[in-house]
């Protein structure tokens, strides 16, 4: 990983589980718990990371037969819509 400047400092309070749960893992891993939350957040999918895994899951699907009139597409998501709340 490219070494980065750190300028923000973030205070941040944990519970025990949730510290010694860093903790353990900063020491398994011989890093620091600063460094374990960093990487924690840089896995965290940014807006971009989202549309490309949406895309290639489109590209990705099958043949399916679509409605001829567009008000049947419209129809067929609006209830694929309200289904997903």
């Amino acid at each position: 990983m490219r070494m980065r400047t750190l300028d923000r400092r973030v205070h941040l309070l944990l519970d025990g589980p949730r510290y010694r749960k860093v903790a353990g893992e900063a020491e398994r891993r011989g890093v620091s718990v600063a460094e374990v939350i960093r990487e924690a957040i840089d896995r965290i999918p940014t807006d971009v990371d989202v549309r490309r895994r949406a895309v290639a899951e489109i590209l990705a699907a099958g043949p399916m037969s679509v409605p001829r009139d567009p008000r049947d597409v419209r129809r067929e998501l609006d209830e694929a819509r309200e289904l997903g709340r």
